[in-house]
């Protein structure tokens, strides 16, 4: 599957299969290609924790708060990405620059874990609805936990929705 392939696919996926485990082959690639991601000074400053079984139970449930994301309780796993400190060089370049190089850094590494987990045939969904003190808890965590990324295999019947963007002359402009 080429890049423009796995953008075309991958969508948040909110019916998972819940009996159907995700291959440790397929995790180890997904956690390959997010620490393959850029980072600003390449200081990569999260963590991420990969949950399983009561783990992800757990976390799934500390995502649910005023009845949201219901779907991830029947994700085999969840993807706790947590902040860390950044390295001097960026931390020197935020504060020069007023630029938040983690939330960045944090976003990008979710791009590669939700695209390496299409091309692996899996669902992915982005969760920012959180209690980050109960998964912090769960987790064993310092850093402040910034997003949950439920993954699994997909209900057989889950089909591919329709992509609804804005125009590229609404996004991108050429100039020279």
């Amino acid at each position: 599957m080429n890049f423009t392939e796995i953008a075309n696919e991958r969508q948040s996926c909110r019916s998972f299969n819940a009996s159907r485990p995700v291959e440790e082959e397929k995790l180890e690639a997904i956690m390959n290609a997010a620490r393959l991601s850029p980072s600003a000074c390449n200081g990569q400053p999260y963590f991420l924790t990969v949950c399983k079984g009561e783990k992800a139970q757990r976390v799934a449930k500390a995502t649910m708060g005023m009845g949201m994301n219901k779907f991830t309780a029947n994700a085999p796993v969840q993807v706790v990405i947590s902040e860390m400190p950044y390295t001097r060089t960026a931390a020197l370049g935020a504060k020069f620059k007023g630029n938040d190089y983690r939330s960045i850094d944090i976003g990008i590494v979710a791009a590669y874990i939700t695209a390496e987990a299409t091309a692996q045939g899996l669902g992915s969904c982005i969760l920012g609805w959180l209690d980050s003190n109960k998964i912090k808890e769960i987790c064993g965590l310092l850093g402040e936990v910034r997003l949950v990324i439920s993954i699994g295999h997909p209900t057989e019947d889950y089909k591919l929705r329709p992509k609804k963007r804005k125009a590229l002359t609404e996004l991108v402009k050429t100039i020279e």
